[in-house]
């Protein structure tokens, strides 16, 4: 049975609730960097000030009844900027508002609706939002069959939900090596996925649009990867706080295409240079470069990270967000620039990079980056849900070997910090760094 209008309102309503409170929550965020004139810290206030004006985009279509999406940085976000489609992240209040004072209650209440506590906090998490009307009902939904089985496992679930049934949804297809062929069908899925959403939106791909969008995503690309090279530099001019998680963001999320995201890298660059030249680092005894092999702990970032710098004189220089492999786009056609599409978003964002395919990627980004960064030292978190990941361990361990780098796996929750507590945390770490002579 199809949902009526006056349901859907509800929904909306309710869905809108949760959404204007993390709104607020970024708003708090930024009222507090501001406060700050250090100009790092206004970079990041130009985040979040993004980020609420993204809620609030959201917000607006769902209010005055125009159409938006639910999607994901790695189907191909340039062509949703190209077709003027406001999209929220299917996966955004774990991601986003991690450090939020309900992220906690919000776990124990996926647990008791009978989710899993075997499976991606994040995905869990995300189904628990919808199941319980916290998220708003978008006009269609991009959905998403990699890197890991727990995301397909999401979108069975929501597909089969009872609130977002009559939400069409669309997921590409992914082919698992990669080659010309399997870059060739990628571009074939997205092209598919352009068709989905002109039936679904009352939007259609102007092609010039997207040429237009993808040169300026070039752009903010291009200042990326010089940014990550700069952080080469001893002592490294940026720590945890400045780097992968923000620049993805800005890249792939929040400003794709956009001049305004462009001037951000363009600011990001100019302040690092500066601090390159001025041999300035982000503390001021640097000891220990190391490599976090994943995403940040969201949940408990704020008490653990800084304290790897200030007990133990160690800088984060290189995250797995904030590895840059990405190549321009070829913007000459319709053809070049799918298949531009197809290799950036399927083989080169992170985490489905390394985790959709094969273990190499974990190897060959390791050495990677060990050598450019000169790296002492290599943290694989191990988050619950990246079974992936763990599955490559010993791979991962045996290159550090090679490498004669030091590597730890420490197993832990990225949004649950009672699965092992920050406390823990950094007694494995300390331990791990006194046994290896670092610091």
């Amino acid at each position: 049975m199809a949902i009526d209008k006056a349901t859907r309102q509800q929904m909306m309503v309710k869905g809108l609730e949760r959404y204007k409170q993390e709104r607020e929550y970024f708003n708090f965020i930024t009222n507090l960097l501001a406060a700050d004139p250090n100009e790092e810290i206004q970079l990041s206030k130009e985040v979040t000030e993004i980020t609420v004006a993204r809620y609030d985009e959201i917000i607006r279509c769902a209010e005055e009844d125009k159409p938006f999406i639910g999607g994901y940085f790695c189907a191909a976000p340039e062509v949703y900027a190209a077709m003027d489609l406001p999209w929220y992240l299917i996966m955004q209040t774990p991601f986003l508002a991690a450090s939020a004072p309900y992220l906690l209650e919000d776990v124990d209440a996926a647990e008791a609706m009978g989710l899993g506590t075997d499976w991606c906090t994040a995905c869990r998490l995300s189904l628990y939002y919808i199941e319980a009307g916290l998220s708003p009902p978008p006009t269609c939904m991009i959905g998403l069959l990699h890197p890991c089985d727990a995301a397909t496992m999401l979108h069975q679930a929501v597909v089969r939900n009872d609130k977002w049934r009559d939400i069409p949804m669309f997921c590409t297809d992914p082919p698992y090596l990669e080659d010309q062929r399997g870059i060739d069908y990628f571009a074939g899925e997205l092209r598919r996925m352009v068709t989905f959403l002109e039936e679904h939106t009352d939007r259609k791909l102007d092609i010039d649009r997207l040429r237009e969008i993808i040169i300026e995503s070039n752009k903010q690309y291009e200042l990326w990867l010089e940014y990550a090279q700069l952080r080469r530099a001893k002592p490294c001019p940026q720590g945890w706080g400045m780097g992968g998680g923000q620049c993805f963001a800005v890249s792939q999320i929040f400003q794709v295409g956009q001049p305004r995201g462009t001037e951000w890298f363009r600011k990001l660059v100019d302040i690092t240079e500066r601090k390159v030249k001025a041999k300035q680092g982000i503390i001021a005894n640097e000891r220990i470069r190391y490599f976090w092999f994943d995403l940040l702990p969201f949940g408990w970032v704020f008490e653990f990270m800084p304290w790897l710098e200030e007990e133990w004189g160690a800088v984060l220089v290189m995250d797995m967000f904030g590895y840059t492999p990405y190549e321009p786009v070829d913007t000459r056609n319709e053809d070049t620039m799918f298949k531009g599409l197809a290799k950036r978003n399927l083989y080169q964002s992170p985490m489905v990079r390394q985790a959709r395919g094969i273990a190499d990627y974990f190897a060959s980004d390791i050495a990677r980056v060990v050598k450019d960064y000169d790296i002492d030292c290599v943290i694989w978190p191990g988050h619950m849900g990246h079974k992936d990941g763990s599955a490559s361990v010993g791979i991962m361990r045996e290159i550090c070997q090679q490498l004669k780098v030091p590597y730890i796996h420490i197993g832990l929750d990225l949004f649950d910090r009672r699965y092992t507590s920050p406390e823990e945390c950094k007694d494995k770490i300390g331990k791990f760094f006194s046994a290896m002579g670092l610091g």
